[in-house]
């Protein structure tokens, strides 16, 4: 699965963009350097009942913004991203959909 993709169903199942989750993350605090990846997931699992994989995939948009490492960007299968930087604004207005 691409970043891009887990992202999308993230949106999926709790019915909020990348972007309000991050929102609502920072409200919390969760944006500080000193907050470990674990506590975002325990709110992520407790409040939308996201997974590790799932969660990890906010944990890191949180802490590091949308953009990815090179390393899967144009690749073709099931990990690859089209580009290095992650939209968030919600699946039905990213302009690289399909």
């Amino acid at each position: 699965m691409s970043f891009q993709a887990y992202l999308d169903k993230i949106e999926e199942k709790t019915g909020l963009t990348p972007r309000e989750l991050v929102e609502k993350a920072k409200a919390r605090g969760y944006d500080a350097a000193d907050v470990k990846a674990g506590v975002i997931c325990d709110w992520l699992k407790e409040d939308y009942d996201l997974g590790r994989g799932h969660a990890m995939a906010i944990v890191h948009v949180i802490k590091n913004g949308p953009g990815i490492s090179d390393k899967h960007v144009g690749r073709k299968g099931a990990h690859g991203d089209p580009t290095n930087v992650l939209w968030l604004d919600g699946k039905a207005t990213n302009p690289l959909s399909a």
